[in-house]
């Protein structure tokens, strides 16, 4: 297990070494929540990197990453635990077949951490061999208030109640790291709980870095050329403008196709490498991908 950086530059240096490059705002949120245990709360557009954050952290410190992925109904009981219904059932109909059973001590034999199915929160709680894990809530966007009322007594006390076992309490309170796209607005009482950094798409000398990190096999001339051409794509009125995730995707989509530079053609093939609606495509395949290849290449020209 990796001790807590020691400085603002020690958590830049190993989220480097672990494949993400935070520029400076970053890292301080990163060691303010880590120096004070407080949750971290990262909002910002789809692909920017939000749960790379996460699983660099987790690595980084070599702690257990437990991933609560969000979704439109979850609740309390999906997120907490589950009973292994199955596993009860039988247990009562191998006990009837054996006559005789006592049906309070079969009642408290079946409500025990025997037949839990734990979920992430509940796991969370628990004590880790390598200390206490990262908690990724992810898209919390996606869920309706209820859920973020229950997440506040959660994440406040490190704690869930579970009515058959009672209250369980994390020995040690989690690394906890939330993430939104800004579907919708989350509870100014859940934000109070966290600290907050908005997570924006990177300058180009930055993303150049992170390019660098996650597909060093491409050039530095191809590099150049995606980086530009995506920020480029940044600025057009799309439906969905592509994050960092998809240069990372075009350019290994590239290096797959043993492309040394972009094309016109080699950009209508690989659009839906970087842009995933067909609207988006169709706005900017053709002469307007053209245009914006003349652009960056005349932007890179020798004066």
């Amino acid at each position: 297990m990796t001790g807590l950086p020691a400085d603002i530059s020690d958590v830049t240096r190993q989220l480097a070494g672990n494949g993400y490059i935070a520029d400076r705002a970053l890292s301080t949120v990163v060691f303010l929540a880590l120096k004070l245990g407080r949750p971290l709360f990262l909002e910002g557009e789809a692909g920017v990197g939000k749960t790379e954050i996460a699983k660099a952290i987790a690595a980084a410190l070599g702690r257990r990453l437990i991933r609560l992925q969000c979704y439109e109904g979850l609740d309390a009981a999906s997120a907490v635990c589950d009973w292994n219904f199955a596993a009860q059932m039988l247990a009562i109909r191998t006990a009837e077949a054996g006559g005789g059973a006592d049906r309070e001590a079969l009642r408290a034999e079946l409500f025990t951490e025997d037949y839990l199915i734990e979920r992430p929160l509940l796991a969370a709680m628990r004590p880790q061999p390598g200390g206490a894990p990262v908690l990724l809530i992810d898209e919390l966007d996606r869920t309706d208030e209820p859920f973020e009322a229950f997440l506040l007594e959660a994440l406040s006390d490190f704690q869930v109640t579970i009515p058959e076992l009672g209250t369980i309490r994390a020995p040690e309170p989690p690394i906890v790291i939330l993430t939104s796209n800004r579907t919708r607005e989350v509870h100014d009482a859940l934000k109070r709980r966290c600290l907050y950094h908005w997570v924006d798409y990177p300058s180009f000398d930055r993303e150049m870095e992170i390019l660098h990190a996650r597909a060093p096999e491409a050039t530095e001339t191809l590099s150049r050329e995606i980086v530009a051409f995506v920020q480029k794509l940044r600025r057009e009125d799309l439906f969905k403008k592509p994050g960092v995730a998809e240069t990372i995707d075009w350019a290994k989509c590239l290096l797959a196709l043993d492309v040394i530079a972009l094309s016109p053609e080699v950009i209508a093939d690989t659009l839906g490498a970087i842009l995933k609606y067909q609207d988006d495509i169709q706005k900017i395949a053709g002469a307007p991908a053209r245009k914006i290849l003349d652009e960056l290449r005349a932007d890179f020209a020798p004066a």
